[in-house]
């Protein structure tokens, strides 16, 4: 903001203690206009201090406080658009001028405020020579002397203003060569002195006084922490001289048991570290490193330790930012002395050493360590590498679960590097993990897991073989490791599934084969899990592989596209493994990132994605007619992963090959709809009865695949694809195959070329959705009114009419029994409206059924409203009841955009319908009321109050009191935006019972809730103020379901979280004993001696009290049924098991309440309810 519009502000006061200050500039800019002179910042500069030395008197006297305030507030204004020059010459004058408000004691804040920003000016002008004056004289030394005492005032605004203005000054110093700035070292000491003497007077009232609350409040040691961290944030770090008092005095605070205190000490560390981050202030970091090190506390220290871990580990973050290669090569010998920690019988020790641990392996290890590793970084590596395997030592049993999370952070951290020296770490873990009496299975799962992605399956196979073959029989077998493999399987070699899971699956195979047709023994079922556990590892394999081109071979392929045929089980894994061979290397060439960041997390660049998707396509066209007649075999509900596998490889397919696929599958479609058009009423009749496990007709499964080809199809291709869309939606015999063929469009308008197909073929499209409207199924009318929305996407300007020629079937469409297609309906609404708001022209002579002659209008927002309008004219309730649910729901959408006469119009209009004796028409007004009192502004809907509450009112009465709940629902509404005096008002004597039950209830509930949140107690009456969370998915669905009811269940939440608490507050001191690890327990196998000196004794030793546990059984569920009797599984039976893409979703599919409709609650559950 310039100062022209500082003052502007000034001239114009809105505030009563603002105008003595815009009267002073008045008089000061009439002053200059008398005298010829520029109102420049200078004029005001030096008119303002005449002023100043009128209204304060050195040394010590305020003549005028009110003036004195207004002209340093100017004055505050001013100086920082003052040449620095002039500033310089005056600094001596204008300090001596603001010396009696700055030392005054009873001063006011404002004054006090104003001078400080004067002199943060004056101080920022400054040069070195001035900097140089010693403390005793007029010089800018006294002048942040002052601050200094300022920045520790009891008042917070001046306390603030003074610190802003030290930082301001601290920032920018005088050119020199020098770190800091000159009076840098004044503020430091200044600070530390006065932090050091809080620190002793806080200790002297502690042992004086035994009140815990009085030691929490502290605001003298508070103050000055707050700056001593404003002098290190503002000063690069801290000035070098005085880091070393500083780490000892902070480290002093740390002991506090003041947790705020403790907080605000590391902050400080926090932002010396930060500032120190930078090159310029780098060279401060040793010194500070060092210093925090030479105050190593006790070993057992548990009040300080951590906190002095804490400060360690962030100091070598931000070393590891500066210089990595030194912070690294320091790497084991800072591992070894905090691995001394995790021995502590201090479990805050413990878990602070841990975390310090894991910090150093995630920060401390430069990714060009791990890519490209010198002859010193593999030693540095090995010594590292011996650390974390001696964390393993029966000494480290009481932290055994922080060596474990150590342990997982050391092979993320290490990667591929950690193959030849972790595999005594891995075989330490694995002889834990399969020890029957350890307790830390899942802890040494992770372990293994992250040494499974990082090594690899390969390495970690060799080190912990499965045994599961039986030439090693006589070994111990560990098939628990297959779903470890399977979960962590990554980026690794694909040749290794085939050499090491590839004949075990076939083994194992063989053995079920040759166990034959009998029954199958629970050994048997065990051979058959394994073979299906094994192929799980396929797709971990298929992510990433770093030999693709060699491993993935055509004997490969044959071995795959055999098992699709031959072991439907296994179809599922084979093929997302195949899919995933695609969409990894896509997903490499579509990231944004250096060739250096994907190397150092793949070991693939984007050359060998290429190469590995150009390799794959070589397989494509074999591969998807396996697939295309896996498919054809498949029951439909098992087809989805079929269908994303074949979506994966054409995207891959060159563009040749997909339309010889394309034209072959339309042939056999041709085929196959001739022969259904031929086939008999009574083979028909015979076909819907066929029972729900057998395959579907031919034509619906290439209707699938076509679906699937289509986006990948070249331009030439899309006239004989429409073709076949124009044959097969008339087709009122086949209401599957017309369902699917609808299902193309959208489809299409997912792709650019079939977004192009749809624009440049839209008037053809536009005559077939028309002409096809009567033959439409019932199922199909969802994916139609999908189909006419992918085509008003794309519908040219020019082609408006269109939506006017469609608009009453969608209209109809908002009385769907379907909710899926009501949804759909509305989301059409909405996009024809968005559409008309764009502009355009309509010629009404296009409109079916229009005169020739029919003149051409211009869209609009308007215009769309007059067209549904249409609808309430018409001779059947329920074309008027759905026209009054359209409008309703785009009147929500557009309410913000209408012109207000067209709102006020269409309320009056719908205000009639309210008196209306069809219940159906009655129903979606209602629907319409309450968005209108909802969302609609009140100079609108408050007028219409005196025609709204009589209507309501008689339809709150009615005899089967059908629409009582509803009535009384949408006047609770009127009554929290209105009034309840304005609403009984408008009520009719009759009427005004139903208005009082509203406010008992009302008044009712707020009782009980206010009493509950009593009886919880404050925590509890804290979390009763918190926002609830939504049940709503959008604001329209809250606008037109929202209700006081879920107030009245926020008191019932809130006592069963009390009654929940106060179980949870029963055992503090069980939980207490529990997290204190003092108790030490040895598993003692009555077979076997323990011994101590094995390191596998680890698992023998746990911390808690060993306890034979009774196997339990699992949970008993109430199966569902419905009203027959019959056991009900799921809820969508209308919906085919088609899914092409795994991410993507057809609009409407995922729509719970989303756009529902606002003909109320009844229009979302059926038709005429």
């Amino acid at each position: 903001m310039s100062l022209e519009e500082k003052l502007t502000k000034i001239r114009s006061p809105k505030l009563q203690n603002q105008k003595e200050t815009a009267v002073v500039l008045s008089a000061v800019e009439d002053t200059l206009k008398d005298q010829d002179h520029d109102v420049t910042p200078t004029a005001y500069f030096a008119a303002l201090l005449a002023l100043l030395s009128q209204s304060i008197v050195p040394p010590d006297e305020i003549v005028n406080k009110d003036l004195a305030t207004s002209v340093v507030y100017l004055l505050d204004l001013v100086t920082s658009y003052v040449p620095a020059a002039i500033l310089r010459s005056k600094f001596s004058q204008i300090l001596t001028s603001l010396g009696p408000a700055l030392t005054s004691q009873d001063i006011e804040a404002p004054l006090l405020r104003s001078s400080i920003g004067c002199l943060e000016s004056l101080l920022s002008a400054q040069d070195s020579t001035a900097w140089a004056l010693p403390q005793t004289q007029i010089s800018p030394r006294r002048a942040v002397a002052g601050l200094l005492t300022l920045a520790s005032d009891h008042r917070p605004k001046v306390r603030k203003r003074a610190q802003d203005a030290i930082t301001h000054v601290l920032k920018h110093p005088p050119p020199s060569p020098s770190l800091d700035h000159p009076v840098a070292d004044m503020c430091a000491e200044t600070a530390l002195r006065a932090l050091g003497d809080s620190l002793t007077e806080s200790g002297r009232k502690r042992k004086k006084s035994k009140d815990h609350a009085r030691e929490q409040h502290q605001p003298a040691l508070i103050h000055t922490l707050q700056l001593v961290k404003t002098i290190a944030s503002a000063s690069g770090g801290w000035p070098s001289k005085k880091i070393e008092p500083l780490c000892e005095v902070l480290m002093g605070v740390s002991k506090s048991n003041n947790e705020y205190l403790t907080m605000a000490a590391f902050e400080v560390f926090e932002i010396m570290f930060t500032g120190m981050a930078d090159q310029f202030s780098s060279s401060k970091l040793p010194r500070l490193m060092e210093a925090v090190s030479e105050l190593k506390p006790s070993q057992n220290d548990s009040q300080l330790l951590p906190s002095w871990i804490a400060v360690i580990s962030r100091g070598y973050d931000v070393s590891a930012q500066i210089s990595p290669e030194e912070t690294f090569h320091k790497l084991p010998m800072l591992f070894g002395m905090v691995s001394e920690f995790l021995s502590s019988a201090s479990h805050e020790i413990r878990v602070s050493g841990s975390e310090c641990l894991i910090s150093f392996l995630v920060n401390c290890i430069p990714e060009n360590v791990i890519s490209e590793p010198s002859v010193l970084d593999e030693k540095v590596l090995e010594r590292l590498a011996q650390a974390a395997e001696d964390l393993l030592n029966v000494k480290y049993q009481t932290a055994w679960m922080e060596v474990f999370h150590v342990q997982s952070a050391f092979f993320e951290a290490l990667r591929w590097q950690a193959i030849p020296l972790a595999r005594n770490i891995v075989k330490a873990i694995g002889e834990l993990r399969a020890s029957e009496s350890f307790n830390g299975k899942k802890e040494a799962d992770a372990v293994l897991g992250k040494a499974i992605q990082s090594m690899g399956p390969d390495a970690v196979l060799e080190i912990l073989p499965l045994n599961l073959t039986p030439s090693r029989s006589g070994q111990p077998g560990r098939a628990w490791l297959l779903p470890l493999l399977r979960d962590n399987v990554i980026n690794t070699n694909l040749a290794h599934f085939r050499s090491e899971f590839v004949p075990l699956s076939e083994a194992m195979y063989q053995r079920v084969i040759d166990h034959g047709e009998s029954e199958k023994t629970m050994e048997v079922k065990i051979f058959e899990t394994i073979v299906q556990q094994t192929w799980a590892l396929f797709p971990g394999y298929c992510n990433l592989p770093m030999d693709l081109d060699k491993a993935f071979d055509q004997g490969f392929a044959e071995l795959l596209s055999n098992l699709l045929y031959s072991q439907p089980d296994l179809r599922a894994d084979i093929c997302r493994g195949l899919q995933t061979l695609v969409e990894s290397n896509q997903e490499i060439l579509a990231v944004e990132a250096s060739q250096e960041e994907i190397h150092i997390q793949s070991r693939i660049s984007k050359t060998m994605a290429q190469a590995n998707l150009d390799h794959l396509a070589t397989f494509a066209g074999n591969l998807l007619a396996v697939l295309f007649n896996v498919y054809s075999q498949t029951l439909p509900q098992f087809r989805g992963y079929i269908l994303q596998c074949i979506n994966a490889y054409l995207s891959i397919t060159k563009e040749k090959d997909v339309l010889e696929t394309f034209t072959r599958v339309t042939d056999l479609l041709e085929s196959a709809l001739a022969e259904a058009v031929s086939q008999s009423q009574s083979n028909k009749q015979q076909a819907k009865d066929t029972p729900p496990g057998q395959m579907p007709p031919t034509s619906h499964t290439l209707m699938d695949l076509i679906i699937t080809v289509s986006i990948y199809l070249p331009l030439s291709a899309f006239p004989q694809l429409f073709s076949l869309t124009s044959r097969i939606l008339p087709l009122t015999s086949e209401p599957q195959l017309q369902k699917k063929a609808y299902k193309l469009l959208p489809r299409l308008a997912s792709s650019p070329k079939g977004s192009l197909a749809l624009q440049n073929r839209n008037q053809d499209l536009q005559s077939l959705l028309l002409s096809c409207a009567s033959t439409t199924s019932p199922p199909a009318r969802r994916d139609r009114l999908l189909a006419i929305a992918a085509t008003i996407e794309h519908l040219p300007q020019t082609d408006l009419h269109f939506i006017p020629s469609i608009l009453s079937e969608v209209v109809i469409a908002a009385k769907e029994v379907n909710e899926k297609a009501r949804s759909a309906a509305f989301e059409l609404l909405v996009l024809m409206g968005r559409k008309m708001k764009e502009g355009g022209t309509i010629e009404q002579s296009r409109i079916p059924h229009m005169d020739a002659n029919a003149p051409t209008t211009q869209a609009s927002l308007e215009e769309f409203f007059t067209m549904i309008s249409a609808g309430l004219v018409g001779s059947m309730p329920h074309m008027v009841s759905a026209s009054i649910t359209a409008l309703t729901r785009v009147l929500y959408e557009f309410h913000g955009q209408l012109k207000r006469n067209v709102v006020e119009d269409l309320v009056s209009t719908l205000d009639l319908f309210l008196t209306s004796n069809n219940r159906e028409i009655v129903r979606s007004c209602l629907g319409f009321t309450k968005v209108a009192i909802v969302t609609l502004p009140e100079e609108i809907v408050r007028p219409r109050l005196q025609t709204l509450v009589p209507s309501l009112m008689s339809w709150s009465k009615e005899h089967k009191s059908r629409f009582r709940a509803k009535v009384k629902h949408i006047l609770e509404r009127a009554i929290r935006r209105f009034g309840f005096e304005n609403v009984e008002r408008c009520c009719p004597e009759d009427g005004k019972k139903l208005l009082a039950n509203i406010r008992k209830s009302k008044e009712r509930k707020k009782r009980k809730k206010n009493e509950a949140a009593a009886a919880a107690g404050g925590e509890q009456a804290e979390d009763m103020e918190k926002p609830r969370k939504g049940r709503f998915e959008s604001e329209y669905d809250e606008a037109i379901y929202g209700s006081e009811d879920e107030e009245s269940s926020s008191a019932e939440r809130d006592d069963d979280e009390t009654r929940k608490n106060s179980r949870s507050k029963s055992k503090p001191k069980q939980r207490e004993r529990e997290g204190s690890g003092k108790g030490t327990y040895i598993i003692e196998d009555p077979n076997e001696p323990l011994d101590l000196l094995d390191r596998s004794a680890l698992g023998r030793i746990s911390t808690s009290k060993p306890v034979q546990f009774k196997q339990q059984g699992g949970s008993k569920h109430k199966p569902r049924m419905d009203l027959d009797g019959k056991l009900v599984f799921g809820t969508d039976g209308d919906e085919d098991a088609m899914v092409i893409d795994s991410s993507s979703k057809e609009p409407g599919d995922d729509t719970g309440l989303e756009g529902g409709i606002n003909a109320y609650v009844e229009a979302i559950r059926g038709r005429d309810a």
